[in-house]
């Protein structure tokens, strides 16, 4: 019995042990980062891509954001929060958004998602370590790096979900 006893224990505390390692390496380098922010630039503007000219301006209840709103939104989005609260200077472009073209729109979305890795790439260590004040929360640098990549996801969500209502198979996601 004790040797099922410490057989069971060993095991525990093997998986215990295994778990905490794979929370450990979780975590992701700047350059990892990166990557990740490049593949979500990417997926974005392949869902952009493909809504048809017709659905760019459909929107769920009139409330809510226009498809092309949810996608400038994440554009508009990278560039203040990195100039608000990563100290990124001036992006030196805009759009209009009532006149932008579909192509204007991904245009303007690239160079969002350019300017916010080029903030992102010029933080030091102790930059991205920094706390500050962020909507409320005291958070660092790198919480707020987060905070762009999960806000692009949301958007670029609820834009995949106005593409399955207009009937569109939207762009196969590619995790890496």
């Amino acid at each position: 019995m004790k040797n099922i006893i410490r057989l069971f224990s060993g095991a525990a505390f093997a998986t215990f042990f295994l778990m905490m390692t794979q929370v450990a390496s979780a975590q992701t380098t700047v350059e990892e980062f990166m990557m990740k922010w490049d593949n979500s630039k990417k997926y974005t503007l392949d869902v952009l891509a493909k809504m048809p000219d017709s659905g760019m301006d459909y929107k769920t209840d009139p409330e809510a954001m226009s498809f092309k709103e949810q996608i400038h939104h994440i554009g508009n989005a990278i560039v203040g929060i990195s100039q608000g609260f990563l100290g990124g200077g001036d992006p030196g472009f805009t759009i209009n958004l009532e006149s932008a073209s579909k192509a204007e729109l991904a245009e303007y979305v690239g160079k969002c998602y350019d300017y916010g890795k080029g903030v992102m790439s010029g933080l030091s260590p102790e930059q991205m370590a920094e706390k500050k004040d962020v909507f409320g929360n005291n958070v660092s640098g790198r919480q707020v790096m987060a905070l762009l990549m999960d806000h692009s996801t949301h958007h670029r969500g609820t834009a995949i979900a106005y593409l399955r209502v207009q009937g569109v198979e939207p762009p196969a996601f590619v995790g890496f």
